[in-house]
């Protein structure tokens, strides 16, 4: 096992070289905020009082892909079903690139296939809370140095 940076990290999955699940992906992104390890813990330090949220997230299967959708995302379900007692399944028969096209309300990961994962978001983190970079497997834009 080998220290990675998040950046790093992401470049070893972009490689295929790590394989990541979608919300260890979306907390890389968030990490890669920060420049330094100091400034993320100021930032952990300041806002460590503020409060946090469970999150559920919702698959929907789409025809040449799946999302993962997040609170406060203009597609997310009402009333989630957080037990999986429900077996509610959310498909549709439309690709990712139209229902990206069709919302303007982003908190959602986007899953082409098991190594290409995109994060997309767009809403004010609740608790003053980090929003991850939005930051696509296949290219990088993203600047952390941490």
């Amino acid at each position: 096992i080998q220290w990675s940076s998040p950046p790093e990290a992401i470049e070893r999955f972009k490689s295929q070289e790590l394989w990541f699940a979608p919300p260890q992906f979306y907390e890389l992104c968030r990490l890669c905020n920060f420049s330094s390890f100091h400034e993320l813990h100021k930032f952990s330090s300041d806002r460590a009082l503020e409060g946090c949220e469970r999150w559920m997230p919702v698959m929907l299967t789409a025809s040449d892909g799946y999302i993962q959708l997040l609170p406060g995302d203009e597609l997310y379900p009402e009333d989630p079903d957080y037990t999986g007692e429900k077996k509610i399944i959310m498909s549709t028969e439309k690709k990712v690139e139209d229902l990206m096209k069709e919302c303007s309300v982003f908190h959602r990961i986007v899953i082409k296939n098991i190594n290409s994962l995109a994060v997309y978001v767009n809403i004010q983190a609740k608790y003053k809370h980090m929003n991850p970079l939005m930051i696509n497997s296949d290219c990088s834009d993203y600047n952390s140095r941490l």
